[in-house]
């Protein structure tokens, strides 16, 4: 093991990326804007073109502060070949799926998705010729091998999913996957590689929307592809072909929040199971669905795999759809909008149930998602119980 292996994930996170190409003797890499190169004569013209994508050659390729990034970003997941930026989570999605899937192809596809994931899915891929069929993410032991026909290219996980967070065998599933030279894709943003080093665990390419708990402060869009040999090359010429660039303004801000990454993870950790715990006692609430709670249907798999708890967990409450609106606007300190991962506390209505295709997603009581940010725990309960009392269940 090499003596970088052998780094904490908080000194990885001080550290990674911070090479003197990028940083120029600065703490942090400056912020480099531009979208001509200019070189010193032709000889240097044609000596870019054969390196364009480790040297200034063209804005869109980059420059020191998303190669920064970049590199920081495959530090965290050792094992990866490289990792490439992308303006939104979903968009790395998208573009990790093209660089693998041919028409013909099939894909197997987690029914627990991100939504605009399988909006892509239902649309341009099936223009494209390509078959997605959903799965259930419960799937376990010998029922992973029937999963597969000749046809399946592409396997993609996401644990936790994002609304129903069923946690998945990932492990079993990438070693089946293997067996018969499926790709393996998983949607990794509720973890991060600091919770769930997911390429570690197997996995091929793994997925970030860095907008959330990489930025942390709801005011960038930009997404990741981390991919072991080969397959990052395919999803770096995937992305340059189809013309994808990231600002560097935006880089900045995410290579920012990255640093402060670990110890925000934990606050937010720590602070979603405090409040998950008392949701749990409250007579208002039907279920809380967080893995971390012992008795949840993916705690074991969650205790086994994972490094800690992010923040987001939902919860559903005794009573209909009226009551939940009347709970949501009463609070306070909890704002309404889509996203998580940010400084800020979040309270959504969700309804996976209207999503669900391979498995129909049993609700146990019209459901909260919440993301738990930095404000005092007490506060947040606090607001919470006046939230509930303002559903007034009697």
């Amino acid at each position: 093991m090499s003596g970088k292996d052998k780094k904490g994930s908080g000194t990885r996170l001080v550290e990674a990326g911070r090479r003197k190409e990028w940083t120029q003797g600065l703490v942090s890499p400056a912020v480099w804007r531009a979208s001509t190169v200019l070189f010193d004569d032709v000889a240097a013209l044609r000596d870019a073109v054969r390196h364009a994508d480790d040297v200034l050659y063209y804005g869109r390729r980059g420059g020191p502060t998303q190669w920064s990034l970049a590199e920081a970003l495959t530090e965290l997941e050792p094992g990866a070949a490289g990792t490439t930026l992308h303006a939104s989570g979903a968009a790395a999605v998208t573009t990790a799926l093209l660089a693998v899937l041919e028409p013909g192809d099939e894909l197997l596809m987690t029914d627990s998705t991100y939504e605009p994931t399988r909006a892509f899915c239902d649309t341009m891929l099936k223009k494209l010729g390509i078959a997605t069929r959903y799965y259930d993410p419960g799937v376990r032991g010998a029922a992973i091998e029937a999963l597969f026909s000749d046809k399946t290219k592409v396997l993609f996980m996401e644990s936790p999913g994002s609304l129903t967070f069923e946690v998945q065998d990932v492990p079993a599933l990438c070693a089946a996957a293997k067996q018969r030279g499926v790709v393996t894709m998983m949607d990794n943003t509720w973890a991060t590689p600091l919770l769930f080093p997911a390429i570690g665990h197997g996995v091929d390419v793994a997925i970030l929307a860095c907008t959330k708990y990489v930025a942390g402060h709801s005011d960038v869009m930009l997404g990741s592809c981390t991919a072991i040999p080969g397959l990052f090359e395919k999803i770096r010429k995937t992305t340059q072909i189809m013309g994808q660039a990231v600002s560097p303004d935006d880089a900045f801000l995410v290579s920012r929040g990255l640093r402060t990454m670990g110890v925000r993870l934990k606050q937010h950790g720590a602070a979603g199971l405090e409040v998950a715990h008392w949701l749990q006692a409250q007579p208002q609430v039907a279920k809380v669905i967080h893995p971390a709670l012992p008795g949840d249907a993916g705690h074991a798999l969650w205790a086994r795999d994972f490094l800690g708890a992010a923040g987001l967990f939902a919860f559903a409450l005794h009573g209909d759809d009226a009551a939940r609106v009347r709970l949501v606007d009463a609070l306070r300190h909890f704002g309404i909008g889509f996203s998580w991962g940010g400084f800020e506390s979040l309270a959504l209505p969700i309804d996976p149930e209207r999503v669900r295709t391979a498995v129909p997603w049993a609700s146990p009581g019209k459901m909260v998602r919440l993301q738990i940010g930095l404000e005092e725990p007490a506060d947040l309960i606090a607001d919470l119980a006046r939230g509930l009392a303002a559903a007034d269940l009697g």
